[in-house]
């Protein structure tokens, strides 16, 4: 069994990698992973006693917050997590001055993440639509407000009609819209472009490991 001091080693380690690559902090679960510990339970043990002896820092009420003490720190951006993709209702949507709603959660990025857009929110992803596009359930979606994408782009699209709401590629065609998953096991869907309003592109995907 691996003393307490190295398991320790073993997880500021990790936890500077994981930033490194990244450019948002790993959750509990991450690091049982990532370090090949048992349980969350013993991971949040170790990270109390490294948030006791002044290696870390945390914020209790952020998501992805855990950062290495005396490590040169980059811009910190929060996001807010607005919910999941898979919803009867619109997606609120963030606009330039304020937020539509209050976020469940909000998420702690660095600049190399956010790269000075604007306008950035998160959702996380129910169901396994994109899983060709290597985004699995319980990923977490990045997305930039927008009422347009390019022919291809990925984006969160409100259904109208079915008042429903979901990602999907998106392609402009004659008469209609065409919606594709990231699938390949699933069939596209095609609407009237009055029946469909875009309401963000997909920027990047925090993966759940």
């Amino acid at each position: 069994m691996a003393s307490a001091p190295s398991t320790r080693l073993r997880i500021l380690n990790f936890i500077g990698k994981f930033l490194d690559d990244r450019g948002y902090a790993p959750t509990v679960r991450d690091i049982a992973r990532g370090c090949k510990i048992s349980t969350p339970s013993v991971v949040q043990y170790h990270l109390n006693k490294l948030e006791d002896e002044g290696h870390i820092q945390r914020d209790p009420e952020v998501f992805r917050s855990i950062q290495l003490v005396g490590r040169k720190r980059e811009a910190i951006f929060e996001v807010p997590l607005l919910g999941s993709i898979a919803a009867g209702k619109p997606i609120p949507v963030p606009t330039a001055d304020s937020w539509t709603s209050a976020p469940e959660e909000t998420l702690q990025l660095t600049d190399e993440v956010i790269r000075n857009r604007k306008g950035i929110y998160a959702l996380r992803v129910k169901g396994n639509s994109l899983i060709d596009a290597l985004i699995s359930d319980g990923d977490i979606v990045l997305m930039q407000s927008a009422s347009t994408v390019e022919e291809g782009e990925m984006a969160a699209v409100w259904l109208k009609t079915a008042q429903e709401v979901t990602i999907k590629k998106v392609y402009h065609e004659a008469n209609f819209i065409k919606l594709e998953p990231a699938n390949r096991e699933m069939a596209p869907m095609h609407f009237p472009p009055d029946e469909v309003e875009i309401q963000g592109r997909v920027i990047g995907v925090l993966r759940k490991l």
